[in-house]
């Protein structure tokens, strides 16, 4: 028995998955790994696998980054933890001092969480108190967009619009308002990305015109819907958002998680609409992945908010206005260090401009695939593309779920030694910065030959069509 085989028994024997039909790996097999280095996961029989999803969107510099580790080796030999309760330390702050610098300006404070779906428990509950603290207790309902994926702690679920989570967990879930997704996929024939997200701003406009007397923040992902599909839109949609939220009273939350950090082509997707909301929300490439705050290293995640929603909960302690909300780990000194160091990086290698370059080799060695009869649209925005795969594409008649087309993709990849690991039927490449023109050549080659695998060969399987019509792995 191989070593890969001994630990994969070894796995199975005690561990339960994230995201994962248990079952399913009675016949796919679990890859384990040894080490990465750069774009590459190597496994413990020696071969190797190109991370094209940059491990779950967060590893954005690559493995094993020589200058992120120093780092956090530095940092491990004084000090690898403190409470954050009463006590501080350095790299705490000096990381505060420059994600405010770098950020949209009025963000001038932060509070950190560990992970990406706390971070937005954070920002929703900071939302919701600050009304309280206003004398505004009515305003507790949130508006989000269909869609949309914000985590999968409670509240975070509650205001995303996963049709498995929500009817699985309702009972346990907040009452929240849906509106149409701005995602321009769905545009009529003829009509720019700009019209279509103009357009589908009515209905927000509506909604928070006959709610905004309840509603305590607006919650989006800017630009990308990622677990939705890599679903895009235009950057209007966010300044019409911005404008509206102004106007009605109700805060603005940005879930940066996924696309902040360079992926769509600036630092930070908001800035592409020249706005600032309430909230933003960072994790994933802020320790060193993409969108994780410690460079996908270690678990940390920053809200920052404004002076405004700070002075709400500034008060004697008598008054009981102060903001109800801990976690053990909040702001580590390593994952600080990390994301310290992963700042360094963007600041010292002039990463958003060498990432335009890659971006266009993204799209240049996609191209042929707007031409397969089973690609409806290969769509991106900065260093993040989406391949399309649908049963009919005059239609754009989606496979069902069911026949999990994407998994066909997904294994020949790695048979090809890249970890490619689809969307349901869409195809994406959000691979670490680091990647090179010809490693983004390599990954198109074997994302065309397993899409041409995937949509070649019958399936027969059981359709439920009124089941979950739009369900797609959660990636």
């Amino acid at each position: 028995m191989n070593q890969n085989s001994q630990w994969m028994q070894r796995d199975l024997a005690v561990l339960w998955h994230p995201c994962t039909q248990m079952k399913d790996h009675e016949r796919l097999p679990l890859i384990p790994i040894r080490r990465g280095d750069g774009v590459w996961l190597e496994d413990f029989d020696g071969k190797r696998y190109l991370d094209a999803v940059s491990s779950w969107w967060v590893n954005v510099f690559g493995h094993g980054n020589s200058r992120i580790n120093a780092r956090i080796r530095e940092q491990l030999d004084s000090l690898e933890h403190v409470m954050l309760a009463g006590f501080t330390h350095a790299p705490v702050v000096e990381l505060s001092e420059r994600l405010v610098r770098i950020t949209p300006p009025g963000l001038n404070k932060v509070f950190y969480a560990d992970n990406g779906s706390s971070g937005i428990e954070v920002a929703l509950k900071m939302s919701h108190h600050y009304w309280i603290n206003s004398g505004k207790p009515g305003k507790k309902r949130f508006v989000t967009l269909t869609n949309s994926y914000h985590g999968e702690t409670v509240a975070a679920m509650s205001v995303g619009d996963v049709a498995l989570f929500t009817d699985t967990y309702k009972a346990l879930l907040l009452d929240t308002i849906k509106v149409p997704s701005p995602d321009c996929y769905l545009r009529p024939e003829g009509m720019g990305w700009e019209e279509h997200s103009r357009n589908m701003f009515a209905a927000m406009e509506q909604t928070l015109a006959e709610h905004a007397h309840e509603v305590a923040a607006v919650i989006v992902e800017p630009l990308i819907q990622g677990a939705g599909g890599m679903r895009m839109y235009h950057p209007v949609y966010l300044k019409l958002l911005r404008e509206a939220c102004d106007r009605h009273g109700v805060h603005l939350i940005h879930d940066e998680i996924a696309v902040g950090f360079g992926r769509t082509g600036t630092l930070f997707a908001c800035e592409q609409a020249g706005i600032t909301p309430d909230f933003l929300v960072l994790s994933k490439a802020l320790t060193g992945g993409p969108p994780t705050l410690a460079g996908g290293y270690l678990p940390m995640a920053a809200v920052l908010t404004t002076d405004e929603v700070y002075g709400a909960f500034y008060d004697d302690y008598a008054t009981l206005r102060a903001f109800l909300h801990s976690h053990t780990y909040t702001g580590n000194p390593l994952a600080c260090a990390a994301a310290l160091a992963t700042l360094d990086i963007f600041e010292q290698d002039n990463v958003i401009e060498a990432n335009q370059a890659l971006a266009a080799r993204m799209a240049s060695a996609t191209e042929h695939l707007k031409d397969h009869p089973h690609v409806a649209e290969v769509r991106q925005t900065g260093m993040a593309l989406a391949i399309e795969m649908v049963r009919d594409k005059a239609g754009k008649v989606a496979y069902p779920w069911q026949e999990r087309r994407g998994l066909a993709v997904y294994q020949h990849a790695l048979e090809r030694g890249a970890l490619l690991r689809p969307l349901g039927s869409v195809v994406y490449f959000l691979p670490p910065y680091v990647i090179t023109p010809e490693q983004i050549d390599f990954l198109a080659e074997v994302a065309t030959e397993g899409i041409d695998i995937a949509t070649r060969e019958s399936v027969s399987v059981g359709v439920a069509s009124d089941l979950y019509p739009n369900h797609r792995d959660p990636g």
